[in-house]
Order: C-alpha cells, then structure tokens, then sequence
C-alpha cells in the first residue's frame, strides 16, 4: 500500500522509528544505572588509559557467562556519548613485529562527572532517580489523571513523597545523597558568585538537605556563617561545624532571622501556592531589608525561544517528573515574577549560569 492516510510509507516508517526511539529510551537510563552499578566509570578512570573489552571484563566482578554480554552494553553507552571508543594496539609476543589494534573505551565528560572520589560526583543522582520507588509511580500516570490522588507517586505507594522517605530510611538515604551529589556541582561555580554573597554575615539554607551546598558555600567565603534548615528527619544526626549548622524545622512554619536565604531546587518542587507562603516566611526572615538582604534561588526557568531544542526537553522532563513525584513544576520567567510579587517582594534579577538552572536574587 503506497499511501495510509495520505502518508508515504517513508514517512509513516520515519513516524515509527521516533516513537520505537521513545519508547525505548529508557533502555538507555537502565543501561546507565547499570555503568554506574557495575562501577565501569570508575574502572576505566582508575586505568589510567583508555581500557580494551578484555581489561574491562577482567576488572568487572561479573559472572563468568556474562562477559560475553559487556560489549554490547559499551556499544550501546558509547553510542548514547557515556564513553568514547578509540583504537589501542594489542599486546603481542616480543617477537611478533606486526601490532593489531583493538577497540578501548574512554571517559567522557558524561562519565567524568560520574566518578566515585569527583568533588562533582553524580552517580547517587543516577541511582536515586531510577530506584524503583521513582519508577514504579510512572506506571500510574493514566490512572492518575483519572483519580483525585495528589500525585502519580501518592497513586503508586500510598502516601506522598516526604512521607514515603520518612518512613523508609534507605530512601531516604539514598534520595540525600542524591540531592548531595548534584549540590556537588556547585564547587564549578561558586566562586564566581562573589558578588552574590556580598555583604552577607549569615545565610540560611532552606531545604538544604545534608549541606553540601552550604558546606561549599561557607569553604569559599569563609566570613559566612551558614545554617541548614531542613524537616527533622533529613537533619538528625548531622554535626554541626564552626561555619555551618543545622536546623530542624518547617519552612511553612519559620525561617530563622538572617541576611540572606537559599532555595536550591526547592520551589520547583511545591506548587504555586505553597511558594507564596515560602517566600513570604523568606521575607519576614529577611534583616536589614535596605541593605542588601535578599532571598538567592537556583532553579530551572523554561525558555523555549532561547535556549536550544535539548535543553528545553530536559526542562520539559523535569516538568513532567514534578507533577508526577510531587507538587511542583517548571516554571518560566513570567511565572517566577507572577510569585515574588504576590508574597510581596519588590523585584529580582535573573541570570542562567548553572546548567539548566538560573541563579534568581529576589529583593524584599
């Protein structure tokens, strides 16, 4: 049949490599975890050089009938751009003048950031988004559009994210160290945020998790003494330092007096109304409102006309997991605005600089 539907059966085969490409993306995330599971990242940078299929399953503690499997998941990973190939002679007899060349797999930037002992170290984030307790919630999408729960998460488990991590401490582990990791990337940053910072004698960090972020803030400007503020069950146990402490509270409650006040991916993950209430706690927290005090927040701004068609497609994603996991959603620049003005600030300055994430200064 040479046309369906006024279509050329081109087209239509076009059409479905498309939806076979998303339908099984997560292939690729499953691979991914696996790399990290299986610590390949970690073996080929402890190499020191690129390392052939045969050093790679010499290192791996894997079963001996599946090391006939490890090509194919490398050839998958390095197509996705998770490693590089290149060519390495083999090793050959002394007497043998003739060298071949074999494949060997490489780190690239992707799996850099993967590393174990990297200051930027990304693999919780990796294990923690695709840990089935984030996965199986997907699985209720459909039905969730259909029912009065809260969220897709609520539909699958029962009980909202928080709650969920509350009462099961190894996610609750894991989902911190998460959060830590990608806090890690801030150490790209930070100190060309001088300007952020200034004028600030105490700064607080709310929602800030374990502190990995504040930890990296008070090392780079050592005149700041920050506090974490975060539920109970995230902050026990945690020891406090001479430049950082922590703070077990509700920030729908109270935020303790300070100059200035951190939302680090917080906001994108409550809804609308909820951040009114959050900012305005920020502003009454807020001293010296005519000298500089103010509230920093790091966070995803959608902008489709600027940024490129990727970019925008991870945001997108992020959307979709915040109304799936929790309350919250993406928001563009006319949305952030829309809230600073409703809990009373007077203005802002926007400026893209982490990644997906923009660095916003909300002024009481």
């Amino acid at each position: 049949m040479e046309h369906i539907h006024g279509h050329g059966a081109s087209e239509l085969f076009q059409a479905q490599s498309h939806l076979y490409k998303h339908v099984f993306s997560f292939v690729g995330s499953m691979s991914l975890k696996c790399a990290v599971q299986l610590g390949i990242p970690d073996i080929v940078h402890s190499h020191g050089e690129p390392i052939t299929l045969h050093g790679l399953v010499s290192a791996l503690q894997i079963h001996p009938t599946k090391a006939g499997f490890v090509h194919r998941l490398m050839r998958l990973l390095a197509h996705c751009g998770f490693f590089a190939t290149t060519r390495v002679n083999k090793k050959q007899e002394a007497e043998e003048e003739e060298q071949d060349e074999e494949e060997a797999y490489d780190l690239t930037p992707s799996s850099r950031i993967l590393l174990k002992d990297n200051v930027t170290g990304f693999s919780p984030f990796v294990l923690a988004m695709l840990d089935p307790a984030l996965l199986t919630p997907w699985q209720f999408l459909g039905n969730w559009f259909r029912e009065d729960k809260v969220t897709a998460f609520e539909s699958a488990h029962g009980m909202e994210l928080w709650e969920y991590g509350n009462q099961n401490p190894g996610f609750n582990n894991l989902f911190n160290e998460a959060m830590a990791s990608d806090s890690g990337m801030m150490n790209l940053v930070v100190r060309d945020c001088k300007a952020v910072f200034e004028g600030f004698d105490t700064l607080i960090d709310v929602g800030g998790g374990t502190g990995t972020c504040s930890r990296i803030i008070s090392e780079a400007f050592p005149h700041l003494k920050c506090t974490v503020l975060d539920l109970p069950h995230v902050v026990a146990n945690l020891t406090d330092s001479l430049k950082l402490n922590y703070v077990g509270g509700d920030m729908f409650q109270s935020i303790p007096p300070t100059d200035g006040i951190l939302l680090k991916l917080v906001l994108h993950s409550i809804s609308d109304e909820d951040c009114v209430k959050v900012l305005k706690k920020c502003r009454e927290a807020i001293l010296n409102k005519e000298k500089g005090g103010k509230v920093i927040i790091i966070d995803i701004v959608i902008n489709d006309i600027k940024d490129e068609h990727e970019i925008t497609e991870t945001k997108l994603f992020f959307d979709v997991m915040m109304m799936a996991m929790v309350t919250g959603r993406e928001r563009c620049e006319k949305d952030w605005e829309k809230l600073f003005l409703e809990a009373g600030f007077s203005r802002y300055k926007l400026t893209p600089m982490f990644g997906l994430r923009s660095l916003i200064e909300v002024y009481p």
